[in-house]
């Protein structure tokens, strides 16, 4: 019995150190020499070199100048990368169907000039609440707005958006997206901040 034991009690320690310390510590030295970047969590910067966030989680844009996410259910106010969630709000929810309303009122509101009707993604929260990507569609319907607050024909807005789409990865997978905070950038780039 004793023999068994501490047979038992090598192979545990022998994969906790296969397992626990010498594989992860591999496969992050390989991603260090390979992708530097996203193994350090796709962080972008501005124009002065300062972190602003990182490509792959969402966060909040309110001002009018720039391109507005989904909603987030991460959190109590949305947008807590710690609390990752959907609503977990189903069909039949007047809560939901509440939110949902003043959603397109609001945008509406803020986007008179919008060609059509609101797009549904930007009134639905993502599964994760923290999805940093809008189909070129939603980013090109909010185009009026941005180019009013900004004082520029929504052409140039559209351009913008447009230079920033990213196909399909691999060329098949997924749905062709825009980036919010890369398209919010490239804004500032080309037009400078947008005022409150």
């Amino acid at each position: 019995m004793r023999k068994e034991i501490l047979i038992a009690l090598r192979v545990t320690i022998a994969t906790l150190v296969l397992t626990g310390l010498i594989y992860p510590l591999l496969l992050t030295g390989i991603a260090q020499l390979l992708l530097p970047a996203r193994a350090n969590g796709s962080l972008v910067s501005d124009e002065t070199g300062r972190v602003v966030g990182s490509e792959l989680i969402g966060q909040p844009f309110t001002r009018s100048g720039y391109l507005w996410p989904r909603p987030s259910a991460a959190g109590a106010n949305g947008w807590d990368a710690s609390a990752s969630s959907g609503s977990n709000l189903g069909p039949t929810s007047q809560k939901l169907h509440g939110r949902v309303a003043a959603d397109v009122e609001r945008l509406r509101v803020a986007n008179p000039n919008a060609p059509d009707a609101v797009p549904a993604e930007l009134v639905a929260a993502s599964a994760s609440g923290l999805d940093p990507h809008l189909s070129p569609e939603a980013a090109l319907w909010q185009a009026p707005r941005v180019a009013r607050a900004r004082n520029v024909n929504p052409e140039r807005v559209r351009s913008v958006i447009e230079n920033q789409i990213e196909g399909r990865t691999l060329g098949f997978l997924g749905e062709p997206r825009v980036n919010v905070l890369l398209v919010n950038l490239a804004l500032d780039r080309q037009f400078g901040h947008a005022a409150e």
